[in-house]
């Protein structure tokens, strides 16, 4: 790629080119400025197409050749763009990037060697705690219902029976929401054992 200081395009310079200049710069009827930019062109080897165009246009059009012929056998010379400078701010933030890949990378790779981390806290929230709260009424209520109604349609009636069979339903509820709560409070004590 060549370095175009005036940029804009670039076309090589051919033999009829250069013939068409050194005409141009001996030429009386253009201005001097015209007639000196194309006695510098015409021992480059590529030229700005603006400056030739204006050079062939303001030539006399029976001195000038047809502008199909003139660049017969030219090549189009592309010239690289000048990088753009990244900001600061967008450097900051590749860096940021960089290393949230870096590390997600990092985790992937040692995701079968490190345990994983316990985010298994029950009641780690309100709504946890509520659903529980609520499912435990629940359940306590039902169970007295459930104990008081099987022990009056065995004990014929009597308040007291009654009132024993569904506080021992309750017990039985009672036993089956602690034990798993025990037992999940026991592996987080032993997990925070572990740790320590």
């Amino acid at each position: 790629m060549t370095a175009n200081p005036t940029g804009g395009l670039l076309v090589s310079n051919t033999n009829y080119i250069r013939s068409f200049l050194s005409t141009a710069s001996n030429d009386p009827l253009l201005p001097q400025d015209l007639r000196q930019t194309a006695a510098d062109l015409s021992s480059q080897s590529s030229i700005p197409y603006k400056a030739l165009r204006s050079i062939w246009f303001s030539s006399k059009p029976d001195t000038r050749p047809e502008l199909l012929s003139l660049f017969s056998g030219s090549d189009f010379i592309f010239t690289s763009p000048k990088a753009r400078e990244k900001s600061e701010e967008l450097k900051a933030r590749l860096r940021k990037l960089e290393e949230l890949a870096e590390r997600k990378a990092y985790k992937e790779l040692v995701k079968d060697i490190m345990p994983k981390k316990g985010t298994d806290e029950p009641f780690s929230s309100y709504k946890d705690q509520l659903g529980f709260g609520l499912h435990v009424l629940v359940t306590m209520f039902t169970g007295y219902l459930f104990g008081y109604a099987a022990f009056r349609a065995l004990f014929s009636h009597n308040p007291v029976m009654n009132a024993a069979g569904g506080i021992l339903e309750e017990s039985v509820d009672w036993f089956l929401i602690l034990v798993p709560c025990i037992h999940r409070f026991v592996g987080i004590l032993s997990t925070l054992h572990v740790r320590g």
